[in-house]
């Protein structure tokens, strides 16, 4: 048995504390660290808003719910909906969308391509936009205890609905084993030296498994601040990620630490909110936080039922 909620809403939270500083440059946030949750800021939202991380999420999420199976093209329907009507949005306002993704969800609305062939091929499309929102894979993985090589193949076609470079891939697929592992109740470093153990070449170009080889080779968590980049590239946003959680020792530390870094502050934040909610629990959270996010009755709700889709 687990709860959904912990790593949903710790996402979105995440999300949401990391929205108004978005392009902030680590240099103003270190002199001037964030520890609440704010408004406006970097887009025209208020506090508690959360961004395009959590709405894909949420998409998923309702998908995997509404036929108890993961189905590419009802999730790209989801994501069609949450961009033409604000679905899943906290608003009623769509904002702050990746141009990879919105390519990918655009051509498949023309109808001509399924949709885990929609996403972006190009070296250049290996932004955190499928990263960002691969989090219900890892509950979905673990409750139907998926081997390693279909975990793989399902993290593929859910990410190539936006991103099908296997860079994008390899990030998603290291992202969803860490979370996996600690839902088999491993900390946080053991589920890390799990990780460094795979055999990536099974799945991967060794072109690729090199770009990642700060993660897989060495100790990311040793590094220092100033060599960890925060930026929308996948790479730098998992390595952001995994750095946060080995250096910070509960869910409201990891999230201070994650959007002070600066530049794409939402989508650090929702990663290692993800991680840190599975991990420290919902109960962990600091409550002023769960009570400034928006529409939080309506995260619940939908996590409940995801819950009983998948226990």
């Amino acid at each position: 048995m687990f709860d959904s909620k912990n790593g949903i809403v710790g996402l979105a939270i995440g999300d949401a504390m990391g929205v108004p500083l978005e392009f902030c440059t680590r240099e103003e946030l270190q002199k001037s660290p964030t520890t609440e949750m704010t408004g406006y800021g970097s887009h025209d939202v208020p506090k508690g808003c959360w961004s395009d991380d959590t709405s894909m999420t949420l998409a998923t999420v309702d998908a995997i719910i509404k036929d108890k199976d993961v189905n590419c093209d009802t999730i790209a329907n989801n994501f069609l909906a949450w961009l033409n009507d604000a679905k899943y949005t906290s608003t009623n306002k769509v904002f702050d969308i990746g141009r990879t993704c919105m390519k990918a969800i655009f051509r498949y609305a023309k109808g001509e391509e399924k949709a885990e062939e929609c996403g972006g091929k190009s070296a250049l499309n290996n932004g955190n936009g499928s990263l960002m929102r691969i989090l219900p894979i890892v509950y979905y993985s673990y409750s139907n205890k998926m081997s390693e090589e279909n975990i793989y193949n399902l993290v593929k076609r859910v990410s190539s609905i936006t991103h099908a470079h296997e860079i994008s891939i390899m990030g998603c697929f290291i992202y969803v084993i860490y979370g996996i592992e600690l839902l088999n109740n491993k900390n946080l470093e053991q589920a890390y030296n799990i990780i460094k153990k795979i055999n990536f070449n099974n799945y991967f170009s060794n072109e690729t498994i090199e770009k990642y080889s700060r993660i897989l080779k060495h100790n990311i968590k040793n590094y220092s601040m100033e060599e960890i980049k925060s930026t929308g590239f996948v790479i730098d946003t998992l390595e952001a990620t995994l750095w946060v959680l080995l250096n910070t020792s509960t869910y409201d530390e990891s999230i201070i630490k994650a959007i002070n870094l600066g530049e794409d502050t939402d989508t650090v934040g929702a990663c290692v909110g993800g991680i840190a909610g599975i991990y420290y629990g919902l109960d962990s959270i600091n409550q002023s936080w769960k009570n400034d996010l928006l529409k939080y009755d309506y995260l619940v709700g939908l996590c409940d039922k995801f819950n009983e889709v998948l226990n």
